[in-house]
């Protein structure tokens, strides 16, 4: 689990004050069904490097949400598999801390994901099922393209 993360204006938090947060945010509307997504993307950088984001979003669904997020900076890859294997390894890692964590308050009820940056179009195609059973063999909810805003949209804000 990450030691500490951004919120949407760009202010560091720790992780238990970003629990908080989402806790805060889950509780001023305990009526509302909600979504907690984790998703990661990444840019390639020269000689093989990049860069990973992962975003912990807690989506009121029908009414906002709020997120926060995580660059590790400068992985070596070596293929766009091993990229997108690494990005769903994050998430997954990220995912097992946030749950832990949540799992220790009384909340409204909510819905797990992670989201995949792949799909059905382009070159990531080859690489669906492989990624998909993989976030489920560690017992959470995928989501790929288009679904997958969390990594599609909110982690590639930041990469």
């Amino acid at each position: 689990m990450l030691d500490f993360l951004f919120n949407s204006s760009g202010i560091q938090v720790t992780i238990q004050e970003a629990i908080r947060e989402i806790i805060a945010f889950m509780h001023a509307d305990t009526d509302r069904k909600y979504k907690i997504t984790i998703g990661t993307d990444s840019q390639l950088m020269h000689g093989g490097m990049a860069d990973f984001v992962t975003a912990v979003v807690v989506h009121r669904v029908g009414n906002g949400g709020r997120y926060f997020w995580r660059r590790i900076p400068r992985e070596k890859t070596h293929s766009l598999r091993d990229r997108i294997i690494k990005e769903v390894l994050i998430s997954l890692n990220v995912a097992r801390g946030t749950l832990s964590e949540l799992k220790k308050h009384e909340l409204p009820k909510f819905d797990f994901e992670i989201h995949i940056d792949v799909g059905e179009n382009g070159p990531t195609k080859q690489l669906i099922s492989d990624v998909v059973s993989l976030v489920r063999a560690n017992n959470f909810e995928p989501k790929t393209k288009p679904e997958s805003y969390a990594a599609t949209n909110v982690a590639d804000r930041h990469v």
